[in-house]
């Protein structure tokens, strides 16, 4: 877990907001375009800008280290060439747990970890969560559903992108399954590698070698995620490309489980919910899959770290952990 000053950093985030720094044995450390190095309160190094990326004018008149801003580029820089954007996405928890295995497997070897830039905004938290329920039919209404625009957030999103490019990021990355719904749409015109969380799972599965469980079948692969998620289709398709038969609940299972499952998640109902995930895996298991990509951070989370259930499954954040270490180890072997 992060130490003391880590947690600080977050406690003290007021949104919209950026995080730019690296863990360094345990410390931030936050770098700015006249100064390499500088150890400063964490509350010190907190970017508070509108949903276009853009410092408001107090903050560029202040006395702080994040003063002196020009409208094109941030003060606050991380120059390394292994430096990791992240747009923060529907759930801040998620966020934060995606970058503390970052910070974590990164350095599990002594080093340094690697430096980042955190975007993280209420409002397109917001927005992302409302998209999402509009997919729950008996969460939303049908005219909610039916005439909700995204524009909006993929503008905020592509914003984000463009200021992680503007503040030093080499490699960008959305741990959120619901942002990669616009992957296409918000990378185009990227000058950065931008990570597909759906590729960076389906390439480890295919590198895992698997064999089917009943000779003669083509390899299965289970996707359990929100109805939005498995709507857009991104996993299917990035899965299908590596040569796996992709295999979805059905509607009887969504509507019996699934759904159900989110409702009694949100009535704080966990143990139902609990019950439920566990049924939805089974009956996809049974389908002779080799595993099932978990595309929920909260499913994920209803299930205990020993439930037997979860070593058939697999955790795309965790994959994209893994590509964006992999990312940072190939850059500095110039590879």
């Amino acid at each position: 877990m992060f130490d003391g000053s880590m947690a600080m950093s977050f406690h003290s985030l007021r949104y919209p907001s950026h995080i730019l720094g690296n863990v360094r044995k345990h410390r931030i450390l936050y770098r700015t375009k006249k100064n390499p190095i500088l150890a400063v309160p964490p509350s010190s190094t907190l970017l508070q800008t509108d949903e276009s990326g853009n410092l408001p004018d107090s903050k560029k008149n202040s006395g702080s280290v994040a003063a002196s801003t020009s409208s094109d580029s941030a003060s606050l820089f991380i120059s390394q060439t292994t430096t990791v954007g992240i747009i923060g996405g529907a759930s801040v928890d998620s966020t934060i747990n995606f970058l503390n295995k970052l910070v974590q497997w990164s350095s599990k070897d002594g080093e340094d970890s690697l430096p980042f830039v955190l975007c993280s905004d209420p409002v397109l938290n917001k927005q992302l969560l409302s998209h999402e329920r509009s997919y729950i039919p008996l969460l939303s209404s049908k005219r909610e559903s039916s005439s909700l625009d995204h524009t909006p957030i993929v503008g905020n999103l592509q914003n984000k992108r463009a200021f992680l490019e503007r503040s030093g990021a080499q490699c960008i990355v959305m741990p959120c399954h619901i942002s990669h719904s616009w992957y296409n749409e918000i990378s185009t015109g990227c000058s950065v590698p931008f990570l597909h969380i759906g590729e960076c799972v389906a390439r480890e599965l295919k590198n895992a070698k698997l064999k089917p469980l009943e000779a003669g079948s083509p390899l299965r692969i289970g996707v359990l995620a929100t109805n939005e998620t498995l709507t857009a289709g991104f996993y299917q398709e990035k899965l299908q490309r590596e040569g796996f038969e992709v295999v979805l609940p059905d509607k009887a299972t969504m509507e019996h489980t699934v759904i159900p499952a989110i409702e009694a998640l949100n009535r704080k109902d966990m143990e139902g919910a609990r019950n439920l995930l566990r049924i939805a895996l089974q009956v996809l298991l049974v389908r002779a899959v080799n595993t099932v990509i978990l595309a929920s951070d909260d499913m994920r989370d209803l299930l205990p770290r020993d439930d037997p259930l979860l070593k058939k499954c697999i955790d795309p954040m965790d994959a994209l952990v893994r590509s964006t270490i992999h990312w940072a180890q190939s850059v500095e072997k110039g590879t």
